[in-house]
C-alpha cells in the first residue's frame, strides 16, 4: 500500500491522509514566492519591450529616410510631407512619424534643436515622439528625451537622450 493512502470503511476508495496535504501557511508561502518572482520579471519584460520598440522605430526611420532620399534624388528637394512618398505607417506606440522639410520651413521654430539650440539637421527632421507621445523642439527637454530622432542629416538615428 502507498504511504499516505488508506482504504476507507467500504474498501473500494483510496483517500489521502490529512497530514500530507498543504496547509494554508504553506500555500501562502508558495504564493508569496511566486509574487516576488513576478515582481522581479515584470520590469525586465517592460524594459525588453521598450528596447524592442525603440529599435523598431529606429529601423522605420532609417527606411523612411531612404524613401525621402530617393525622392530627393528625383526631385532635388525633400517632400513636403510623408504622404508625398506614400508613407503613413505609425510608430511602435501608434503615433505618426513627424516630418519637417527644413528647406521650406518658415523660421527655426519647428526644427529639432540640440542643447545649444542649434538645429540637428540641415535637410529635414524625421522623428518619433517616443513612448510618452510628447515632444518639444530642444531634444534635451524632458518631453523629448525618449524621442527617436534622425540627426546630423542622417548620421545619427537613435534616442534623443543618447545624442
Amino acid at each position: 500500500m502507498l504511504s499516505g493512502w488508506h482504504d476507507d470503511s467500504w474498501g473500494t476508495r483510496m483517500r489521502f491522509r490529512r497530514e500530507n496535504a498543504m496547509t494554508l501557511i504553506e500555500t501562502m508561502l508558495v504564493l508569496a514566492v511566486l509574487a516576488i518572482l513576478i515582481a522581479m520579471m515584470v520590469p525586465a519584460y517592460t524594459s525588453y519591450i521598450d528596447n524592442m520598440n525603440n529599435k523598431l522605430a529606429m529601423r522605420d526611420i532609417a527606411e523612411i529616410s531612404m524613401k525621402v532620399e530617393r525622392f530627393v534624388t528625383l526631385n532635388v528637394v525633400p517632400p513636403e510631407t510623408l504622404a508625398d512618398i506614400n508613407e503613413a505607417r505609425p510608430d511602435p506606440w501608434g503615433n505618426p512619424y513627424e516630418f519637417v522639410n527644413i528647406v521650406t520651413a518658415t523660421g527655426n521654430g519647428g526644427l529639432r534643436k540640440d542643447r545649444n539650440l542649434v538645429p540637428i539637421n540641415s535637410d529635414y527632421d524625421l522623428y518619433s515622439r517616443g513612448k510618452d507621445g510628447q515632444t518639444t523642439g530642444p531634444i534635451n527637454a524632458p518631453k523629448s528625451r525618449d524621442d527617436i530622432i534622425r540627426a546630423n542629416s542622417g548620421g545619427f538615428i537613435g534616442l534623443a537622450e543618447d545624442y
